[in-house]
């Protein structure tokens, strides 16, 4: 999958700087193939145990094909070795499933919502706070619970 890097214009709702009463716009590049886990683990917000649990529980969410899909799916299902080797399709997709739901329910109910969220949805940190009506800057820490406690669902050192 090719990375896309897109610049775009911070609008009035965005950070704007101003020198001395006229104000100056500023642009940025975004990733937009960057998931936020990604994000934060790039930037330092998150420790390696706590990035490969969240893809571990991503990568259940995958298998599992809990997304929403628009009409019936004709893609092949190819894993070699892993938790999964010797299981059938659907044998595979119920492992994952089970995994997936263990996770979620080792992460507690109060915090397997932001968990979703940011790494199965891949919304970003404020807008899973707003959506859960959260304060700002508090998903961080949330996230982090979260991803700790998946990781040792995961049994992840």
């Amino acid at each position: 999958m090719a990375r896309e890097l897109v610049e775009r214009e911070l609008t009035s709702e965005g950070p704007r700087r101003t020198d001395g009463g006229r104000t100056r716009r500023r642009s940025v590049t975004v990733n937009l193939a960057e998931s936020p886990l990604t994000w934060l683990h790039a930037r330092g917000h998150l420790s390696d145990r706590l990035f490969d649990a969240g893809e571990r529980l991503r990568a259940d969410y995958e298998r599992a094909q809990l997304s929403q899909s628009v009409t019936m799916r004709w893609d092949p299902v190819r894993i070699k070795g892993g938790p999964d080797a010797g299981l059938s399709p659907t044998e595979r997709q119920m492992a994952a499933r089970q995994r997936f739901d263990g996770a979620l329910a080792a992460a507690g109910t109060g915090l397997s919502d932001v968990l979703w969220r940011v790494v199965c949805a891949c919304e970003s940190l404020p807008a899973a706070e707003r959506a859960l009506q959260w304060p700002a800057r508090s998903g961080k820490l949330v996230l982090k619970l979260a991803l700790e406690r998946v990781a040792d669902f995961y049994r992840i050192r």
